[in-house]
């Protein structure tokens, strides 16, 4: 059979291609004391580089990917989303929503042998709300946090969020050690790459342009974990190139759909490999055009709703995902039951109206048929922006707009859209998270327009409205009025267009069989995998 790998010609092979697609990635870059065959290091790859190993200041999905295993939160989320013991062993909400408090674990220590504190947490969490893409609107009702004791925190609100108590995992509140960032800049702390943590793994290499190493921690607070002693993540930006690494065993597991989409059901039939679509609970992704308001072509709503009416989604869902995932028109994903506007599909596919808003908006057909020309930065995360951005192209020169993409590593597209926004618009993909207010307020909500931001409000997009729409969301404790609330935010964003919506992606893992404990609760392979191990 084809996916048989019993034969050592068929594993050579692999092993060659897999060398060749990963380039400067490829397996003999890693030192060779790191690959040794052992059932005790485990091997992951993720997508893209991350640009900082701790989540105390990023959103990045590749910064997720890792952070969790060195830096720990107050708490985790089981497949439910509710919440389990962490950092903090009890909690208590007080009957007006305004105090939290929180007990926390005794005889913790960071990796360099000091003792975690309350004051750990509370120099943290003051610290997410300044600089975090969501730490703003998610500790916008934070007034003060009391150190109570050395194992005790207590946050006091001056209004209520109701979402709070789902907002404090490893990637979305990190934790880390004040004694190690107190009076230095947060961003450009050097623990930002080499991170101090209380987590199962300490760091112990970041190899630039190949991978991450991490270590056992043998003084972790649960007796008996981590399993694994070595935790390598490569980085392999090739999708065929992943896909070869774990048909070979060259890698043991790998998140976030990582072979080729077109591929997927072959390697569903490889005896070796596992296929898991839990451990995205939390995440509720979303891919988008997203607009710069600054931009002089796109500044025009006119420019934007033509763009909207040239775009088809359920080719973009086809041929850009290969089925995997739903047509998406608006900012909240469908999970989101409670929030979520089914029945609002504006702008439909319609080249005509395209045709007729540009004439208005002053961009005629010249004999050629060209209207203008744009740039096109898609984020080169996952194979599928790529052949999104694809078809942003072909689908705008259906109505004149000729459209030059620029290709470029995950940094500098960071780096582009997020500080200096030098760009017009942006193919990307964002996580609602479990709630909106979390997961989608920082988009639009005119408050968290900030240059070096990233994940923010790359539009700059304002709309009082929507500003105060998204502030009584925030704050309401009454979950049927804050749906109705965020169906009237979509509504509104319908009617600016400062973003377009296509697709709500489904991901899944891919792990050789052999490996246990990868996916125990919704945050996956992000999670600080303490239980993972190799079984043979």
């Amino acid at each position: 059979m084809t996916h048989s790998l019993s034969t050592p010609s068929r594993r050579q092979f692999l092993l060659s291609a897999s060398a060749l697609a990963a380039g400067s990635l490829a397996a003999s870059v890693l030192p060779q004391k790191l690959w040794a065959a052992s059932n005790k290091t485990v091997i992951l790859a993720i997508s893209a580089e991350p640009p900082a190993l701790s989540a105390l200041a990023h959103t990045a999905g590749p910064i997720v990917s890792v952070s969790a295993k060195v830096t720990e939160g107050l708490l985790a989320y089981d497949f439910d989303l509710k919440p389990v013991p962490q950092l903090a062993t009890a909690w208590s909400v007080s009957d007006d929503g305004l105090t939290y408090d929180f007990t926390l674990r005794e005889g913790v220590k960071w990796h360099d042998g000091q003792p975690f504190t309350a004051e750990d947490v509370a120099w943290s969490i003051k610290t997410i709300k300044e600089v975090h893409p969501r730490g703003r609107n998610t500790f916008l009702n934070l007034e003060s946090i009391e150190v109570v004791d050395p194992l005790h925190v207590r946050l006091h609100l001056k209004k209520p969020a109701p979402f709070l108590l789902g907002a404090l995992s490893a990637t979305e509140t990190a934790i880390v050690p004040k004694h190690i960032y107190d009076g230095t800049d947060p961003l450009t702390n050097p623990a930002q790459g080499a991170p101090i943590g209380t987590g199962p793994f300490r760091f112990k290499e970041w190899a630039k342009g190949s991978h991450v190493a991490y270590e056992r921690n043998p003084d972790y607070w649960n007796p008996g974990e981590p399993k694994a002693d070595q935790l390598i993540v490569r980085f392999i930006t090739d999708p065929n190139a992943r896909g070869i690494a774990l048909e070979t065993g060259e890698i043991h597991a790998a998140p976030s759909s990582p072979v080729p989409l077109s591929e997927v059901e072959r390697y569903r039939a490889l005896p070796n490999l596992a296929f898991e679509t839990r451990g995205y609970e939390v995440q509720n992704g979303v891919v988008r055009l997203e607009f710069n308001l600054e931009d002089p072509v796109f500044k025009d709503i006119r420019v934007r709703r033509a763009v909207a009416h040239a775009i088809n989604r359920d080719e973009v869902l086809q041929l850009a995902h290969f089925g995997y995932g739903v047509p998406l028109y608006t900012p909240v994903n469908p999970n989101l039951k409670n929030f979520f506007a089914p029945d609002l599909k504006s702008y439909p596919y319609d080249l005509d109206a395209a045709g007729k808003l540009l004439d208005e908006a002053g961009y005629p057909a010249d004999a050629n048929g060209e209207r203008l020309r744009v740039t096109l930065d898609p984020m080169l995360l996952d194979d599928f922006y790529k052949r999104g951005g694809d078809y942003i192209k072909q689908a705008l020169d259906r109505i004149g707009i000729k459209v030059d993409i620029r290709n470029q590593d995950y940094a500098t597209y960071v780096k582009r859209i997020y500080t200096d926004r030098d760009f017009q618009f942006t193919y990307n993909g964002m996580s609602n998270l479990f709630d909106p207010t979390v997961g989608v307020q920082r988009l639009y909500w005119s408050k968290n327009f900030k240059r070096g931001v990233p994940f923010s409000n790359g539009s700059g997009y304002s709309n009082p409205q929507v500003d105060a729409w998204l502030e009584e969301a925030s704050e309401s404790t009454d979950q049927a009025h804050r749906g109705d609330l965020w169906r009237l935010i979509q509504a509104q964003l319908q009617e600016d267009v400062p973003s377009i919506y296509t697709v709500a992606p489904s991901y899944h893992t891919f792990a050789n069989r052999a490996l246990v404990g990868h996916t125990v609760d919704s945050a996956g392979l992000n999670a600080n995998l303490a239980q993972i191990e190799l079984t043979s």
